[in-house]
């Protein structure tokens, strides 16, 4: 007896009482049971999968932001009896030969992913009709995995709580768009979720499913090279000659090419436009957009008219539609990170889609620093005009550098060297020194940059019919060499640990050493003049910590770059043949090293660290119903502000700058190989002379804690793992000619308690003194 399969009924039939959209995958939605069905009409055909998050939770410590990409997948549905499984397939290993066995040999060597199945509901002329409703209400977007990552609570996607949202939930000839309210249930026990929820057990977003064609084939990827400026998006090519590198590699990039690819100048075919969120306000709009435009001028200088656009969004767009490029203004709860990401097919590195996430309160934190800087407030209706330029001059160098990222353009730290040739850098702002007072008028730079308009004419030159293209992107590289333009990018710069000289995060000028000492001469420009003026009439005082937390830690990036001048070495992205003689690697010169060395060991001293007591005096603890935040000082005397535990923060940042075990690593390498070079026992008996040989008794609490602070940064030092076991020694040998010393001068109370710590350490290797300095408030990002 044969049985009637369940989904022997048509399409047509099943779905007669229902709302039907039609486009690249046909979306049919039963009002009755909340329900979403599509309509398979090709199996086994590729195409892309993008899962994004159009409402989030608004936290930047928990990361899941309103407008967040999710991961962009190449899928196809397969059929398997009665049921249709959704496959995501393995784009990191290929074949791209024309050999049908090898590539049925790289398929069967790797595996896939399968992220879904479905069970068909109807068919007929060899479609099928599945319910996606499950998926649509899963946790596509890894929801409770953050919030467990982050310990905010154990949470789980409730159907019964969620539901479909039809407004988002569209079909298009080349895509379709599917979006569902989401609630997860469970036990919210994080400070951040309180923070941001209603309540913390039960949390409710928005979630966006797109379905979208693969581009036609006359797309051409462009090689990646590692002096490009771009991301990189590779694979393994197993059927490349043995002669040739498994790795395929090209840069991610939108689709642009000239109308006229002969012409010097020519509009684009199709430009690229940029849709900005209309629920930004002004001025900060215009500013955003201003900014955003700037890549115009490198379009232009790569041989384009107008083939970069601005516009805001259209009202009845939805901006997680991967048709639209879009600049999104994200608030949260605390400031935090802006995002430039993009939609890239994983076969060949073109971007579909740019999304920009911009946080909206980075303009806040400017404007707090250009009031810490200049103290205006000096009568009731102070005017505030160049602060709030300063703040809007940044917002728009921020639009610029995001949209750089969702061209496919990566960070340039080294580009500030050249005298702020890339929006793509982290810039500090630039403050001149007008006698008494400062001036913000220069704080940042405007438009594109000579590397901004090099990348664009790498990744985006269309060259013309009978034109060498490899020939004349080296030639572009070789060109941006010998101008001189520096690039560094995050695998050097990001971690105060590396080694590269040159391409720091947050500084100005070629010489960081010459701007360290001009920062600190800004620093106490902007302290001396702190205080009553700092404040607007009708704030607290005690709100005064907030625009001091910036100014007295202005000079923390540029410590930073100061601490890879210690062991660091000259090198660029070098690959051979790049130059006649090849470059390598050189050490920062000795004399270098020694400067920089003693600028961050002062760095942890009293004479820079204390406060003046005409600011210590002014802040009071908050006043009725006013928090403590993070981005205050963390310190010892509850709700009493507490300037001796800044000063540690402070000064523990700068010793640990420099004693970071692979920086010592290098010291001991290259003292061994020059000697004029300085040596650990060099760098931990200055910090001991600074804090111990050269003091007087240590009545001034603030002395005695900053002695606490170095002692525990070298014994940290020791202590850890990765520290060479030379180096160990050094430190060790320096350690006990500091205990001798205390021995010495055991008329001082406080001495002869160190003098016993180590000793006792010496004996069992436990150092009873340890403590954690409080760490600093948040720096980054400004």
């Amino acid at each position: 007896m044969s049985v009637t399969p369940a989904w022997a009924e048509t399409i047509a039939s099943f779905t007669q009482k229902m709302q039907k959209q039609t486009g690249f995958i046909p979306v049919y939605y039963d009002v009755a049971a909340d329900k979403v069905y599509l309509q398979i009409d090709t199996v086994n055909a590729p195409f892309l999968f993008q899962s994004s998050l159009p409402q989030g939770v608004g936290s930047n410590d928990i990361g899941l932001d309103r407008g967040q990409l999710g991961a962009t997948r190449l899928v196809q549905f397969e059929r398997y009896g009665n049921k249709l499984l959704l496959k995501q397939l393995n784009t990191g290993y290929r074949a791209s030969g024309s050999n049908p066995a090898e590539h049925a040999s790289i398929d069967e060597a790797f595996a896939d992913s399968v992220i879904a199945g479905f069970p068909i509901v109807a068919s007929n002329d060899g479609s099928v009709l599945i319910d996606y409703t499950d998926q649509l209400f899963s946790d596509i977007h890894g929801i409770a995995k953050r919030l467990k990552a982050r310990k905010q609570g154990s949470f789980k996607a409730d159907a019964k709580r969620s539901g479909v949202y039809l407004p988002r939930t569209k079909a298009f000839p080349l895509n379709t768009e599917l979006e569902a309210l989401v609630t997860f249930g469970g036990d919210g026990t994080g400070e951040y979720l309180r923070q941001v929820t209603p309540d913390a057990d039960s949390v409710t977003v928005h979630l966006h499913h797109s379905f979208v064609a693969l581009p036609d084939d006359n797309y051409q990827p462009r090689p990646f090279h590692p002096f490009s400026g771009y991301w990189k998006r590779s694979w393994q090519d197993y059927s490349v000659p043995i002669t040739e590198p498994l790795e395929q590699a090209y840069i991610p990039r939108h689709r642009l090419a000239k109308k006229d690819p002969s012409a010097e100048l020519s509009e684009p075919v199709e430009p690229i436009v940029y849709y900005l969120d209309p629920g930004i306000p002004e001025p900060v709009l215009s500013a955003l957009k201003e900014g955003a435009s700037w890549w115009n001028q490198a379009f232009e200088a790569a041989g384009y008219i107008n083939a970069f656009q601005v516009k805001i969004l259209p009202a009845d767009a939805d901006p997680m539609d991967v048709r639209y490029n879009v600049i999104n203004w994200v608030h949260r709860a605390t400031r935090g990170w802006s995002y430039g990401s993009s939609v890239v097919d994983p076969r060949t590195g073109e971007i579909i889609k740019g999304h920009v996430t911009l946080g909206s309160l980075r303009v806040r934190q400017d404007y707090l620093i250009a009031l810490g800087l200049t103290s205006p407030f000096t009568s009731e209706n102070a005017v505030t005009t160049e602060q709030k330029e300063m703040a809007l001059a940044r917002i728009r160098q921020l639009s610029a550098h995001e949209v750089g990222h969702t061209l496919g353009i990566a960070h340039n730290f080294a580009a500030s060297e050249n005298g702020r040739e890339s929006v793509m850098d982290y810039p500090h702002p630039k403050i001149d020194i007008k006698g008494d007072r400062l001036s913000l008028a220069d704080a940042y730079d405007e438009g594109m940059g000579e590397w901004d308009k090099y990348v664009i004419a790498y990744g985006y030159q269309d060259f013309a019919e009978g034109t060498d293209s490899a020939f004349e992107l080296n030639a572009l590289v070789t060109r941006a060499r010998n101008a001189g333009l520096k690039y560094k990018s995050d695998a050097d710069s990001r971690a105060s640990r590396h080694a590269s000289s040159d391409g720091h995060m947050w500084d100005n000028g070629e010489n960081p050493l010459a701007e360290y000492d001009h920062l600190l001469e800004v620093r106490r420009i902007a302290l001396a003049n702190m205080g009553l003026n700092t404040v607007a009439t009708g704030n607290s005082l005690s709100s005064l910590e907030n625009a001091l937390v910036p100014v007295y830690l202005l000079h923390r990036y540029q410590l930073e770059a100061l601490a890879k001048q210690v062991g660091g070495i000259h090198y660029s992205y070098e690959n051979k043949g790049d130059y006649a003689t090849p470059r390598g690697v050189k050490l920062v010169p000795s004399e270098t090293q020694v400067e920089a060395m003693m600028r961050l060991i002062e760095a942890s001293g009293a004479e820079l660290l204390a406060l003046p007591a005409t600011i210590r005096q002014l802040i009071t603890p908050p006043i009725y119903a006013e928090a403590q935040t993070r981005e205050q000082f963390n310190g010892r005397m509850g709700r009493v502000f507490d300037p001796v535990s800044a000063a540690e923060s402070a000064a523990a940042f700068s010793l640990q700058l420099l004693l970071t075990p692979e920086r010592l690593n290098r010291l001991a390498y290259q003292h061994s190989q020059q000697s004029s070079v300085p040596g650990v026992d060099d760098v931990v008996r200055k910090i001991f002379s600074m804090h111990f040989y050269r003091q007087p008794e240590p009545q001034d609490i603030l002395v005695a804690r900053l002695q606490l602070v170095a002692l525990q940064s070298v014994i940290e030092a020791l202590l850890s793992d990765e520290t060479a076991p030379e180096v160990k020694l050094a430190i060790t040998t320096e350690l006990m000619t500091l205990t001798e010393w205390l021995e010495e001068e055991d008329d001082v109370p406080a001495y002869r308690g160190l003098e016993h710590y180590l000793e006792h350490f010496f004996d069992t290797g436990e150092w009873q003194m340890r403590f954690t300095p409080k760490p600093l408030p948040p720096g980054s990002p400004i």
